[in-house]
């Protein structure tokens, strides 16, 4: 959409811009210091880092699982563990004897077996018990969590990148309606000075009348109090101008200083600028807030699938290696032999067959989270609707209201010369002049305004339709 500009004072009557000291920012300048420094926006990239993050996540999920655990346990009240053999001790005692029968091998293996038994039964007494073990777990099926999770994942990703330009839109739209503001502020300034010279030199001439015998005292106050009121709405529109200044700085996510300044200008409404496409079809693809209901859509109905597959069991196969070793001291370790560690695999199916209908409420839950975003998007779509007649009525009023300022402007400027070639010649008093003096400054700043009003309108039509 092509943007044309004006500066707003010299709509009104030719008057000149100021120029400023210290540091100047156009408009554009301030459009994209707001898009770098405005917290709102950096809010939302920190929220798209975080859903982004979310997806990479959710593919972990797919991948094994690798647990290290180590322990060491210290139990009181033991005496040290020693290694004993009484069934081999009794069959050396035997053999001692000639008269007796060697014990076969049989005898032997058992007897030694009654041995390592006892021992091993007399290791659960060591005072330092510790182990080291490494534990793989990987999901099989898990009734379409994994799967699920990551696609909510990527539209939770999407919903964050639209909420970023849509923010960024905003932002831009924010700064820039701000921006016109100060424009108007700067230009209101600059009349009511204009206005303040030349009402001091009618206060001048009213005194130079009064000396010589042409005047009263009466034109003498009059121009004052005209003065002084002129003065005063200096100050007040001054300190106004602070606070549009600062309120445009805030928006830009800059801290207030004084000798910031900013220069620009409006888009003239005498351009006979395009109007914005209004066609609902078109404005329905082009509103990020839709697109952002959408990808909410798809993460509710992800969402029932997920509470749904509670119903489905869940397999998994999980892989041990652990290492133990028992001594009655801390400084004894037993080199860990491949065939002495501990090595299991184990294949593992659950399925819930009753929580007390917890699953079941859940799927209702998310079903209706499903259909309130449902009924949300019917109701945006409306909106939309909605919003964009509001803001044609809106410009179309503000199309009259330039006709009928302008008008006024041009009225008011022939009002003034013809009462001041009056008053040159004896026809008009001092009174009259002044008073015509300041409706045309009032006629320009009632125009100046209409512009303003007309810009905020087409930029607000703009937002409307999707189109700024």
């Amino acid at each position: 959409m092509p943007r044309k500009y004006v500066i707003l004072p010299a709509i009104a009557i030719g008057l000149i811009a100021p120029s400023w000291a210290g540091t100047v920012y156009t408009r554009e300048e301030a459009v994209k210091i707001a898009l770098e420094k405005s917290t709102e926006i950096q809010s939302a990239q920190e929220d798209l880092v975080s859903t982004s993050s979310k997806v990479e996540g959710g593919y972990g999920a797919a991948y094994p699982s690798i647990d290290l655990n180590a322990t060491v346990t210290r139990i009181f009240g033991l005496d040290d563990v020693k290694t004993v053999s009484p069934m081999m001790d009794v069959f050396g005692e035997m053999q001692k004897d000639p008269k007796a029968q060697p014990p076969s091998n049989y005898d032997n293996a058992v007897a030694n077996g009654l041995d390592n038994f006892a021992n091993q039964m007399a290791s659960q007494g060591y005072r330092w018990q510790s182990s080291v073990g490494l534990t793989a777990t990987q999901i099989l099926y898990s009734g379409g969590k994994v799967g699920t999770g990551i696609d909510i994942a990527k539209s939770a990703k999407r919903v964050s990148e639209i909420s970023l330009d849509n923010k960024k839109a905003e932002v831009r739209y924010n700064v820039e309606n701000a921006f016109n503001r100060l424009i108007f502020m700067d230009s209101s300034i600059v009349i009511l000075e204009e206005s303040i010279k030349l009402t001091q030199s009618y206060v001048d001439l009213a005194v130079n009348n009064q000396k010589s015998g042409l005047g009263t005292e009466l034109d003498v106050i009059r121009a004052q109090l005209q003065l002084d009121e002129l003065k005063s709405n200096l100050e007040k529109t001054n300190k106004t101008r602070i606070v549009a200044r600062n309120n445009l700085l805030l928006t830009m996510g800059l801290p207030f200083e004084a000798d910031v300044q900013f220069q620009g200008t409006l888009r003239s409404p005498e351009e006979n600028l395009p109007m914005p496409d209004t066609s609902m079809a078109n404005v329905k693809k082009r509103r990020k807030e839709l697109a952002q209901l959408e990808e909410s859509e798809k993460i509710q109905s992800k969402l029932v699938d997920l509470e749904k597959s509670d119903y489905r069991p869940t397999v998994v196969l999980i892989g041990n290696l652990k290492y133990a070793n028992n001594q009655n001291s801390i400084k004894d370790w037993d080199t860990p032999e491949w065939d002495k560690l501990s090595k299991t695999i184990t294949l593992s199916a659950t399925m819930n067959l009753f929580n007390g209908m917890q699953t079941r409420e859940k799927v209702a839950q998310a079903k209706s989270s499903l259909r309130s975003t449902q009924i949300q998007k019917e109701s945006v779509e409306r909106g939309f609707r909605l919003q964009i007649e509001s803001c044609m009525n809106d410009l179309n009023d503000a199309e009259q209201q330039l006709g009928i300022k302008k008008r006024s402007v041009e009225l008011a400027q022939k009002n003034q010369i013809l009462t001041e070639a009056s008053y040159n010649v004896g026809k008009e008093t001092q009174l009259n002049l002044l008073e015509s003096t300041m409706k045309l400054r009032n006629a320009k700043l009632n125009y100046m305004e209409a512009v303003l009003n007309w810009n905020n309108a087409y930029n607000a039509l703009l937002q409307a339709t999707g189109e700024y």
